[in-house]
């Protein structure tokens, strides 16, 4: 048999497949790394476009907050000016009670009785004022008692005041008193 040395042959097969592999590998790590760089600039590419629409959506949110404290402050307005209204309204429907008031005040006075002082605190009434009697102060109550009006007269304090001595009369004594009344309004009958 022929000597023949297959040794070199195999080398040279072993060296063309150890190129073939390497560039084979290199390829491979080329094709990876373009790979990898495109995927890193499309994440990119996502997180800016992200961005812009969180900017975006910050940008309205702040637009947004901006509207709605100005509605706040209208709706704020709105119940002021509901108020002031409601306020105004209730002025204008009891300016006619007022008047009744002071006019039912001087017909429930008897003769004999002036106030030096009339005091209005919500439904109550304080009245300060002089009498030539305690029967007179009496009849003061029963008339505002009697008063669809008033109701529930309470005498606070009744003092006597000496008037000084006319010439050839006697002294005159007077009371002043203080009382309150609650203010009522009547029922108007259908």
């Amino acid at each position: 048999m022929a000597n023949i040395n297959l040794l070199p042959w195999r080398e040279k097969l072993r060296e063309e497949r150890k190129q073939k592999f390497i560039v084979q590998l290199g390829m491979t790590a080329v094709v990876a790394g373009l790979v990898l760089v495109v995927l890193h600039l499309m994440v990119k590419s996502s997180i800016d476009n992200q961005g812009a629409v969180n900017t975006a959506l910050r940008t309205e949110i702040a637009t947004l907050d901006g509207r709605l404290t100005e509605i706040r402050q209208l709706q704020d307005q709105k119940k002021a000016l509901k108020a002031r209204m409601a306020v105004i309204q209730e002025l204008q429907g009891n300016r006619p009670v007022i008047v009744r008031l002071f006019d039912e005040l001087v017909r429930t006075l008897p003769d004999g009785v002036y106030y030096n002082s009339i005091i209005r605190v919500n439904d109550s009434i304080s009245l300060e004022g002089v009498a030539e009697s305690n029967s007179r102060i009496s009849a003061l109550m029963r008339d505002l008692e009697a008063s669809e009006w008033f109701a529930d007269p309470n005498l606070l304090g009744v003092s006597a005041m000496s008037a000084g001595a006319e010439a050839g009369a006697q002294q005159n004594s007077r009371n002043k008193f203080q009382l309150n009344v609650k203010v009522t309004t009547p029922i108007q009958e259908k």
